[in-house]
């Protein structure tokens, strides 16, 4: 059975926290500068936003959620609100706790949080667990093996099979620890229904084909696909 769900609210922010730890998290959570030296800026990929912090007895990251291209120029930060089932923080929280409740390697989420402005906007944030000892697919391209790659297109193609799509799937939104793979970052991702057509899975694999080409080069993408690929069309166990 799952959690309720535990909020704080007061006349203009909103809080969706772990039933485990509500009893701790205050709305200063979510402002950077009150960590003090205990927050330190995550300088891999993103655009920015983000905080590694320790607080409280636990490592956790900050995440505000910005916006990137033409749209950041008009509104780096600010989203129309249509209503709390939309806010993308309360969203991403939800899909978190879904998945890690059912084993999938992913944060733990801690809270979401937003904060309503005038003519319908929102700004948002969220705090999720900081998974230990990891670093990104980014920085390890060159020495992950064949059976490390067929590895990873086993854990996506499990993904897949419970319906999760991840919005952004990108060699910075997959954590490596020693031959465990982990996902992250499941802003606008969502818990596609059954039986949907493959579209949105083909549209995954090819944006995590082009993260590993720019970062690392049409031939090293040829050499470790096909091995992605049978892992991802073979077992599905991770």
């Amino acid at each position: 059975m799952a959690e309720a769900e535990v909020f704080k609210r007061d006349m203009q922010r909103v809080l969706l926290m772990h039933p485990k730890l509500a009893d701790r998290i205050t709305f200063d959570w979510f402002d950077s500068a009150q960590w003090g030296d205990r927050a330190e800026l995550v300088g891999s990929g993103g655009r920015g936003g983000a905080w590694f912090l320790d607080a409280d007895g636990g490592d956790y990251v900050l995440r505000e959620y910005l916006r990137g291209g033409l749209a950041s120029r008009l509104s780096l930060c600010t989203y129309a609100f249509t209503g709390e089932d939309r806010v993308r923080s309360i969203m991403e929280f939800r899909m978190l706790m879904l998945l890690s409740t059912q084993g999938f390697p992913v944060p733990k989420p801690i809270a979401a949080y937003y904060r309503k402005l005038p003519v319908l906007r929102y700004q948002a944030a969220i705090i999720v667990e900081r998974i230990a000892n990891t670093a990104p697919l980014a920085d390890l391209i060159d020495t992950r093996s064949d059976a490390d790659w067929r590895r990873l297109g086993q854990l996506v193609r499990r993904f897949h099979d419970a319906g999760a799509c991840h919005a952004d799937l990108n060699c910075f939104n997959v954590l490596v620890r020693g031959n465990e793979f982990f996902l992250i970052d499941f802003d606008k991702g969502c818990i596609m229904p059954p039986n949907s057509s493959n579209g949105w899975k083909n549209r995954n694999l090819k944006r995590l084909a082009r993260s590993i080409k720019k970062i690392a080069g049409e031939q090293v993408l040829n050499k470790v696909w096909s091995a992605f690929e049978h892992g991802y069309n073979g077992s599905v166990t991770a």
